[in-house]
């Protein structure tokens, strides 16, 4: 049942909110959401996106900056999305503060060094209530295309 209402949940978030990433194209993922099988297990609850340090991150949707300061040390971004989801971007400089509006697009924080990747990375991560969710099922799924096919004769598959 929570699976079914999450993924409804998840399907309704990306029929009612634009589409921004949250930095420039095109996205980079070194490490992919796996999440944890309980609650307090081992796992990782966002994805890791590279990008250098000074990179400007942007609200993926409008909302209502959550919290914009310190945890453990790094700077942490939580915004509030219409439709009650949360995003969350570290490690960041807030250029936001809480109870701001911010719109779909806007440079919202800059990327800062941090220790959670090898490299400079934006932890961003998805919550819907305490449960965290794929950040990525907020962007469009990009469109299948089709290529012309090969002549035979170009291939080296002519008479075969």
């Amino acid at each position: 049942m929570t699976t079914l209402l999450l993924s409804l949940l998840l399907a309704l978030a990306q029929s009612a909110l634009p589409a921004v990433r949250p930095l420039p194209a095109p996205l980079s993922v070194t490490r992919w959401w796996d999440p944890p099988p309980t609650p307090y297990a081992a796992g990782h609850r966002g994805v890791d996106l590279s990008a250098p340090v000074g990179a400007e991150v942007r609200a993926v949707a409008d909302g209502l900056v959550h919290y914009a300061g310190p945890v453990a040390g790094r700077g942490v971004l939580s915004l509030t999305l219409p439709n009650g989801l949360r995003t969350t971007y570290e490690p960041v400089r807030p250029l936001v503060t809480e109870g701001e509006q911010v719109r779909a697009g806007q440079v919202v924080a800059v990327l800062t060094e941090g220790s959670h990747c090898p490299a400079p990375c934006l932890h961003w991560g998805l919550l819907a209530g305490e449960t965290y969710l794929n950040p990525l099922t907020l962007l469009p799924r990009p469109t299948p295309r089709l290529l012309p096919a090969e002549h035979p004769a170009e291939s080296g598959l002519a008479g075969v």
